[in-house]
């Protein structure tokens, strides 16, 4: 029977009942992981579903986009939209980018598939540089397969360099007027050290997205994962991240901007509404009450 709707596979139940069986006592918790994977992939796949897909016969372009494995959505000019494991549509929306970027020259730190690099010089940077290593060297499970292929197809200028977080100073790479610092200060194991590096090379503005938890509280403060989100958090899926170490709450990433030497540090998302603030309520004063402890928040920076 095949997986549609809120159907699972019959082999799938199987091989569930077969682990609770070899394991009762964590029975609860490998339901609840299972149930999370199934809703975490259907939700990935029906949010694909929306994109443009190539049709049979497929072009040389489409066997060599299919032959990638996509983390971002980048539209290419023929109207394809790259396969993306994120919705990063909605991410580029809450980053809240500037608009113009013309004569401005911006550095995108862990670029991966180069979607945040692109979408600057779309929006007329003077000089674009992207930075990886981790992805681009292969030590991941990505690679730069469709950074090269996307900055071939979109005719770019964006220029690029496998330097990893530590190696950047003004001197291997430069300054720049914006600096893209966006999903990777939680996969850091020394997050102050890039940050400083990440400083040296900003002479303006610094956009930071990262993974938050504990935002209940007021003081700095970092959970320590090692590869384990909490417990109910609602991005339960960075359970599974071997590259996840820190999580800071927004006191925490204020601090180290500061100490850093930013000198004017907004919080650009999520806004902090009603609902927000009777849930960080009910996180520090009611045991057990553990919902929408962590997820992801963007700063702007200026020195």
């Amino acid at each position: 029977m095949g997986e549609t709707g809120n159907v699972i596979k019959a082999p799938r139940l199987r091989r569930i009942a077969a682990e609770i069986a070899d394991d009762p006592i964590h029975a609860v918790e490998l339901v609840r992981d299972r149930l999370e994977t199934t809703l975490i992939r259907r939700r990935s796949k029906a949010s694909l579903r929306r994109l443009p897909t190539p049709q049979k016969p497929y072009s040389r372009v489409d066997e060599e986009i299919m032959a990638i494995h996509w983390v971002h959505r980048i539209a290419l000019p023929d109207g394809t939209v790259t396969p993306g494991d994120w919705d990063t549509g909605a991410a580029m929306r809450r980053l809240r980018m500037p608009d113009d970027l013309s004569g401005k020259t911006v550095l995108d730190v862990g670029a991966w598939d180069g979607l945040y690099s692109f979408e600057a010089e779309k929006r007329g940077a003077q000089r674009v540089l992207a930075t990886d290593h981790f992805c681009w060297s292969g030590t991941g499970w990505g690679s730069r397969a469709g950074f090269d292929l996307a900055h071939r197809l979109l005719r770019s200028r964006v220029e690029a360099q496998d330097i990893d977080i530590p190696h950047l100073s003004p001197e291997s790479v430069g300054t720049f007027d914006v600096v893209l610092f966006l999903g990777v200060f939680y996969h850091l194991k020394e997050p102050l050290a890039a940050l400083e590096r990440v400083a040296s090379v900003t002479s303006g503005m610094l956009i930071l997205e990262t993974l938050a938890d504990l935002t209940f509280m007021r003081q700095p403060a970092w959970s320590f994962h090692r590869g384990r989100s909490q417990p109910f958090a609602l991005y339960r899926h960075w359970r599974r991240d071997p590259t996840t170490w820190f999580a800071p709450n927004e006191a925490a990433v204020v601090t180290m901007l500061e100490e850093v030497g930013f000198t004017k540090i907004v919080r650009v998302f999520p806004r902090v509404g009603l609902w927000r603030r009777i849930v960080h309520f009910l996180n520090a004063f009611v045991p057990f009450f553990n919902v929408q402890k962590n997820y992801r928040m963007v700063f702007h920076a200026w020195k």
